[in-house]
């Protein structure tokens, strides 16, 4: 038969179980928010260096150079396929479109592809061509021509 004080041992141990448990419940939620907030920190580091490895690239070029990019690339936009329809609707070939933006016919046929972009300069070209009419378009190739 069990004596007292074995059963207010038993007690006693029960008990300190249950606010051990009850302790550690809360360490635990505690842990898990901290490694949650560590993992977002560390992300958020990664791509900080990113932008810094960046900027540190972007530094290296003459700095008129970077503002022109940022406010024409903002302001203009580029789409494959609408590039490609322009050059249609003009009926030119792709040598010939290359003549007016002054670059060559590779560029504007990796253009077409989307396997390329071009640059803040040659969105300008193509913006003032976008603005032409094929009577435009064709008395400008033969200025170039005759040049």
């Amino acid at each position: 038969m069990p004596t007292f004080a074995n059963l207010f041992k038993g007690e006693v141990s029960r008990l300190a179980k249950k606010e051990v448990k009850s302790e550690t419940q809360s360490l635990k939620k505690t842990l898990a928010a901290n490694r949650g907030e560590i993992v977002s920190l560390k992300r958020r580091l990664a791509y900080l260096e990113l932008l810094v490895k960046k900027i540190s690239k972007e530094s290296s070029r003459s700095k008129s150079v970077q503002v022109t990019e940022d406010v024409l690339g903002a302001s203009l936009r580029f789409r494959a396929k609408g590039f490609a329809a322009l050059r249609k609707k003009l009926g030119i070939s792709a040598a010939e479109m290359g003549k007016l933006l002054e670059v060559s016919a590779q560029s504007v046929y990796q253009w077409e592809t989307g396997k390329t972009k071009p640059r803040a300069r040659q969105l300008e070209a193509i913006s003032a061509v976008r603005k032409m009419g094929k009577r435009d378009v064709t008395a400008k190739l033969n200025n170039h021509s005759d040049q």
